[in-house]
Formats: C-alpha cells, structure tokens, sequence
C-alpha cells in the first residue's frame, strides 16, 4: 500500500493521473480489456502470477506500457524485453524518462 502511495505521487507529480490499480492478476486483465487509460504501469509479477497476459491485451489494444522491475530488464518477459522498463526501487526521474519513452508527449 506505502508503495502504491508514493508510485501515485510520483505520478501526479509529473502530471498524470492514475486511472485505476490493480493487486491481483484477474483485476488488472479486467482493467486491460475495459478500463480507458494512457498508459500502464506494470510490475512483471502480481502476487507471484506473470503480467504476460496483462501485456498481450494491451498490445492487442495498442496501449503503451512500462515494466517495473526488481531484476531490471532481466526480469521482463523475452518477448518484451525492447519495452521499456525501470530498475526497482526507482526515483521518480526514470520514471519520467520511461514515460515518454513509452508513450512521447507531443
């Protein structure tokens, strides 16, 4: 929960508003096949489950996204290794770096 504050701040900070958030793999392929959103943040793990199918529907959709991870791009499925992703823990300059990386701002 302290994480999912600071990542919101984080966010807010550099103008964004979180659309949703989910905990558990079966919230979060819900919000990727419904919700209206951006762009989504990722961690590549949900509660020990892999966000693969998560990234498949956004690709599907054409949403951009950012991994986060504890293993860097070694952690990343090998299909996505390209996608741009954050060193855990990170500060909230790579996380803007990997914003727009993902979805440049015009």
């Amino acid at each position: 929960m302290m994480i999912r504050m600071l990542l919101e701040g984080m966010l807010e900070d550099l103008g964004h508003t979180v659309a949703a958030e989910a905990g558990a793999i079966d919230e979060a392929l819900a919000l990727a096949r419904q919700a209206d959103f951006d762009i989504a943040l990722l961690d590549v793990n949900l509660n020990g489950q892999p966000i693969t199918p998560v990234v498949e529907i956004l690709v599907q959709r054409g949403v951009p996204f950012v991994f986060a991870s504890g293993y860097g791009q070694r952690g990343v499925p090998d299909a996505y290794r390209a996608s741009p992703t954050l060193q855990k823990p990170f500060q909230v300059e790579a996380l803007a770096k990997a914003l727009e990386a993902a979805a440049p701002r015009n």
